[in-house]
């Protein structure tokens, strides 16, 4: 049976990929579901899923289609050696080793499953049981994203603060003054996001019951505020109504 699903090693090629199966003089017909069964047993657990993908993107290249019979090939291989495995006389002078690659296979087993698609070799009561997991994983969530939603909606409100067309600009001096106070010469409020400012005026405010333009407000919320840069709006001096400063004591 000539080889169809693997990558080889080239013949003679003294630097192929670490992947590639087959041996210095290349890869010989029939034997490509042993060779990658070979190749397995020198990987460690952790790189099962790049030795897959690595045969996968081969073969896709040549049948892009072809991902669920490439699937299929490889569990029918690492299915019958498991099989062979466990029916050999667990007497014989192999046995341990036997065992440790029978560990090796069950473990790349556990990988397949993890990707299958396709329901490979499951009965009806195991799809089922599968479905059913799926759905209890899906209630559990929607319970959980009612519980956040229904947290959310405690801080949402119908009910803003609306404010006079003329004295807008007075809140965003006010605003801007509340942004740049300190105590101790530390920052009263820090955030390191400017635009929750911006956001906040957006959706707690209105004027003349109207909403406001996110992006204009911004102009008046530059980013940096030591170098805010030619888009920055600033509030006229008639606009600055009131002056916030500290209590004196």
């Amino acid at each position: 049976m000539p080889n169809k699903y693997f990558k080889a090693h080239e013949a003679y090629d003294l630097n192929p990929h670490r992947y590639d199966i087959g041996t210095i003089i290349g890869l010989k017909n029939g034997y490509e579901d042993n060779l990658f069964i070979r190749k397995l047993f020198t990987l460690p657990e952790q790189e099962y899923p790049a030795y897959y993908r690595y045969h996968l993107t081969y073969y896709l290249g040549k049948e892009p289609e072809g991902e669920e019979e490439f699937f299929t090939f490889v569990w029918q291989i690492v299915l019958r050696r498991i099989n062979f495995i466990e029916h050999k006389n667990p007497f014989n002078s192999s046995h341990a080793l036997d065992m440790e690659l029978l560990d090796k296979l069950t473990n790349f087993q556990k990988y397949l499953r993890s990707i299958d698609q396709w329901h490979t070799q499951k009965t009806l009561p195991e799809i089922i049981a599968d479905q059913h997991e799926v759905i209890r994983k899906q209630q559990s969530e929607i319970v959980k994203l009612k519980e956040d939603l229904s947290i959310a909606k405690k801080l949402e409100t119908k009910q803003y603060i609306d404010i006079p067309k003329e004295h807008l600009l007075t809140i965003y001096d006010i605003f801007n003054q509340l942004i740049d106070l300190t105590i101790k010469e530390e920052m009263l409020m820090v955030t390191k996001f400017p635009i929750v400012w911006v956001k906040m005026i957006c959706k707690y405010f209105r004027v003349d019951k109207k909403e406001l333009d996110m992006e204009r407000v911004r102009s008046y919320f530059p980013k940096d505020r030591e170098n805010p840069g030619g888009r920055t709006r600033l509030v006229p001096m008639d606009q600055k109504v009131f002056e916030i400063k500290p209590k004196k004591r």
